[in-house]
């Protein structure tokens, strides 16, 4: 196997580990609430927690990315985290647990500031395909998550799951140690503080930003409220393999998009997908429960699932020569929206009622519809890189 395989396979892994770490959150919400005795706005901190070390890093990570050893910084990432998830499995608090929390978000960000820009150099004639398979490999990762909560809780305390994801990192370091980068990532470039006042201004940079925080906020209140809210009208265990309905239908729409993105404009795309979520979004939260509750949040997961890899693809596509800005800039505004929606979930729930608190998805979806036609415009009309030309 080529270092460009050994690499695509240890950043998936990776990737993969971490999307089970941020899956199981949601799954492991009421296990946190009667372990700690917190309420349900307390309980909206773990979403923010598991987020704003994440952003921090990954926005720093990225800015600096062409000036940094990138095999360094990955390994200090994993080896971070392997230890942030096996002292969450022993924490005796919950502001313990959230502070550690933060550690790890930050030690994946760390990671993630740097791997996409890393994908990107490797495979610079097929940027899209590559970014669509990526966030495949997070789709077959978080999909596992409630999966894997499941199987702990059935046999074992909650705690156990965080240990088992530790360990799972491990493997991915050596693997990274053993393996140097081929010499096409260090085409990465420096970025000035100028340069990035321009790349900001770009129209396709900035409504991607937007764009991206959005739909974070979309998917963060899925990730972290479906099983709390399906708890309300199913079994517990049913509500979190609720979730993993949800995540699969990641799978299939994954794998379309691969296909479609190359194919497709952009925004055209982003446009349709998301038109097509807003009357799904409706009617999922409207109380309804039984298979037509599960066939519902499976076809929202399909259609939402697209929406990440093409905004991704639309905004490299502006200046890949600035992959990892870029990258940083938008993960940052994804995460954005993962940290903040849930919180806005948690109080509006603990106000008046989950159900209530579930339609904040509508509304964000209805917002980022705007976005997307806004960000069209402001690029006359392109699709593709979307810059004005100067």
């Amino acid at each position: 196997m080529d270092s460009r395989r050994v690499w695509v396979v240890a950043i998936f892994l990776f990737v993969m580990g971490d999307a089970v770490a941020t899956q199981i959150r949601g799954a492991l919400l009421e296990s946190f609430q009667s372990s700690f005795g917190v309420s349900e706005a307390l309980l909206g901190l773990v979403a923010p927690a598991g987020t704003v070390g994440f952003v921090v890093s990954v926005l720093a990570i990225g800015f600096v990315s062409g000036r940094i050893d990138l095999k360094r910084t990955l390994l200090i990432g994993v080896a971070a985290t392997v230890v942030s998830l096996l002292v969450m499995s022993v924490a005796p608090v919950y502001w313990l647990f959230l502070a550690v929390m933060v550690g790890q978000g930050a030690a994946a960000g760390a990671f993630r500031g740097v791997d996409r820009p890393i994908l990107s150099h490797l495979y610079p004639s097929r940027r899209g395909r590559i970014f669509a398979l990526y966030s495949l490999a997070w789709a077959l990762g978080a999909v596992t998550g409630p999966v894997l909560v499941n199987a702990v809780l059935s046999v074992t305390d909650w705690r156990v799951t965080y240990a088992i994801l530790g360990l799972f990192f491990v493997p991915i370091g050596l693997l990274i140690w053993q393996t140097e980068l081929p010499a096409s990532t260090d085409n990465e470039q420096s970025l000035s503080l100028d340069a990035l006042r321009t790349l900001v201004r770009r129209p396709a940079v900035l409504g991607s930003i937007g764009c991206m925080a959005l739909l974070g906020g979309i998917e963060g209140i899925f990730f972290t409220w479906l099983p709390y809210y399906a708890s309300t009208i199913i079994p517990r265990d049913l509500a979190n393999l609720l979730l993993s309905t949800f995540l699969l239908a990641y799978i299939p729409g994954r794998i379309l998009n691969t296909w479609i993105i190359e194919r497709v404009n952009y925004l055209y795309l982003t446009f349709g997908l998301t038109l097509a979520s807003i009357p799904v979004l409706l009617v999922t939260f409207s109380g309804i429960g039984g298979w037509a509750l599960f066939m519902l949040v499976f076809l929202a997961g399909f259609l939402i699932s697209g929406l990440f890899p093409t905004i991704l693809s639309f905004a490299v596509e502006a200046s890949p020569e600035y992959s990892g800005p870029i990258s940083a800039m938008t993960t940052g505004g994804t995460y954005t929206g993962i940290a903040l929606a849930p919180l806005g979930v948690g109080v509006v729930a603990e106000l008046v009622d989950i159900q209530t608190a579930m339609y904040l998805t509508l509304g964000l979806a209805i917002a980022l519809l705007i976005g997307t036609v806004v960000t069209w415009a402001a690029t006359r009309g392109s699709g593709r890189a979307g810059i004005p030309s100067e």
